[in-house]
């Protein structure tokens, strides 16, 4: 009678050296690389988008920057649930402005960042002026405001999607929205006729 002896392998390097089946490991890494290439491609597709409205929140790219990372980095831990059956341009919306309003409430309300500070000479057409302005006016709305403006005018979002986006009623987004766009008018002024 022949005795077998089985080598003892820890549970982690199962499918490390394993030539003839394929191993559960190789299964498990192509998975993890098939899931990995999804996310990547879905942070190309909406990595722009999310800098641009983080950037527009906090007029601040460096920040823009660090949010959108935050954003994804929150998702990719979460990505195994996320990645079926969930709207992730919405998600990602949502969980982007969850991280803007937790950075704002821990900086000083009365803190405006600024990458340079603006020239207020006359202006020639108007246009780099007018979007600097309207920048400087929409900083000085509450979060929630500048929220509501930020996915409605400058994403093109419904009531609907900003509504669950912000976790909030359709009632309250219009309602936001009317009084936030006043307020801009407010204070833009003479710079929103030129």
């Amino acid at each position: 009678m022949t005795e077998t002896v089985t080598q003892y392998r820890p549970a982690g390097d199962a499918g490390k050296g394993d030539t003839g089946k394929g191993g559960w490991g190789a299964g498990r890494r192509r998975a993890k690389a098939a899931r990995d290439a999804e996310f990547t491609a879905f942070v190309e597709a909406a990595g722009t988008r999310l800098r641009r409205s983080a950037y527009l929140m906090c007029r601040d790219w460096h920040l823009a920057q660090d949010l959108a990372q935050q954003t994804f980095a929150k998702m990719y831990a979460a990505w195994p649930r996320l990645r079926t059956g969930t709207n992730l341009e919405a998600y990602s919306r949502k969980v982007l402005m969850n991280l803007i309003f937790d950075q704002r409430r821990r900086r000083s309300a009365s803190e405006v960042v600024v990458a340079e500070l603006p020239d207020h000479a006359g202006r020639a057409d108007g246009s780099p002026e007018l979007r600097l302005a309207l920048v400087e006016a929409l900083a000085r709305l509450s979060v929630e405001d500048q929220a509501v403006l930020v996915l409605r005018h400058a994403e093109d979002h419904s009531i609907e999607t900003v509504a669950m986006i912000l976790g909030v009623s359709e009632s309250v987004v219009k309602m936001r929205t009317a009084r936030a766009l006043t307020r801009l008018r407010a204070l833009l002024g003479d710079d929103l006729d030129d």
